[in-house]
Parts: structure tokens; C-alpha cells; sequence
């Protein structure tokens, strides 16, 4: 394997009530704001000046340089500023034990966010472990243009039910998958049916 970085562990996060710092205020640290509210972290910026979104959001917004302290208690941080407060973020979130998201900036990184397709209750994250962004960004939007939200939604519900039975039944893990495939296929099979008679 040589000198190669071991692969990065994915992983979901519920940031539900729990406080995120967001270093930097311009439109990049503006679209990483949107989503983490949307996920319902109480999230706190500090910049010294913010887009007009980022103003009128209900983040905790503080104008001002970044302090270390910005970090305690935090659960999560985001650094969407310029490389050498980004340095500063890593520096005091690595103090405490705090994966650090910092944009752009691979080198002081210690968490990478993917592209995000959200179809149908199913959430799928893409990463190139912060070596090409902007691919990780087409995968998305070729997987957004391949995934019909209706169809995943049967999917979903589908294997919701499955699970259940499985769980009742004590299914071992290592039987699931197939069985999950079997139910996916009569899915199809349904849905196959149903096109030809219409």
C-alpha cells in the first residue's frame, strides 16, 4: 500500500439540538449554514463580516475574528475562512478532540462532507476523500438524474416491511441481503407487470 492515507470512514451524523461552529462568512460558509440547520444544529458563526443570509439565518452570529474558545462545547466544526484562520480552527479543534470540516482545505481537515442525493427518505453521501470535490459534486447530480424519488420511496417502504418481519423472525444479518434482493425483484416484477397492461 505504500505511503497511501487509509481510507476515510463514512459515517452520518445527528447534529439534532447539538452546537456546530461555523468559522467564515462569505457564500461557501453561507450553503454549509443552510444544511446544518436543516439537520437542527444549533449552530453559532463567527466571521468578522457575513452575507446577508447568513445575517438574516437564525444561526448565533458573532462579527468578529475567530477565538479557540469559539470551539468549546462544540460538536462539530466547519472552517469556510481564509488558510491561515483555517489553520488556527484546526489547530484548536484538534485541542479538543473536534473533527474539523475545513472547506476547501484538505491539509486541515480532519472530516470531508460529500455530495449529498437525498431521494425518497434514502440518503447517499459521495466522497473523494477531499482529493476532487468537484467530481464528487457530477456523481451526485448523475445519481439525482438516475434515482426517481417515487420509486425510492417504494423501495424504502419495501424494505422497511422487510425488516420488521426479519426482526420478529430473528433473521441473522448475513441472511437479509439476500432476501432483501428477492423482495426488490418482486418489486420489479410488479411494476413490470403493471406498465405492460396499462
Amino acid at each position: 500500500m505504500g505511503d497511501e492515507a487509509p481510507p476515510l470512514f463514512p459515517a452520518f451524523l445527528k447534529l439534532a439540538g447539538r452546537a456546530v461552529t461555523v468559522v467564515g462568512g462569505g457564500p461557501v460558509a453561507a450553503l454549509k449554514l443552510r444544511a446544518l440547520l436543516d439537520a437542527g444544529a444549533r449552530v453559532t458563526v463567527v466571521a468578522p463580516e457575513v452575507t446577508a443570509g447568513i445575517a438574516a439565518s437564525r444561526a448565533d452570529v458573532r462579527r468578529r475574528r475567530f477565538r479557540a474558545s469559539d470551539l468549546d462545547g462544540a460538536w462539530l466544526a466547519v472552517a469556510a475562512a481564509p488558510p491561515e484562520v483555517n489553520r488556527e480552527v484546526a489547530t484548536a479543534a484538534e485541542e479538543r478532540r473536534l473533527f474539523l470540516n475545513a472547506v476547501d482545505d484538505p491539509a486541515n481537515a480532519s472530516l470531508y462532507l460529500g455530495g449529498v442525493v437525498r431521494r425518497g427518505g434514502v440518503t447517499a453521501a459521495i466522497s473523494t476523500d477531499g482529493r476532487a470535490p468537484a467530481l464528487a459534486g457530477l456523481i451526485r447530480e448523475a445519481l439525482e438524474a438516475l434515482l426517481p424519488e417515487d420509486e425510492v420511496r417504494r423501495w424504502l417502504a419495501a424494505a422497511e416491511e422487510e425488516r420488521a418481519g426479519w426482526l420478529a423472525r430473528r433473521v441473522p444479518m448475513e441472511r437479509r441481503r439476500p432476501l432483501l434482493v428477492r423482495a426488490m425483484a418482486a418489486l420489479y416484477r410488479e411494476r413490470t407487470s403493471r406498465d405492460e397492461t396499462d
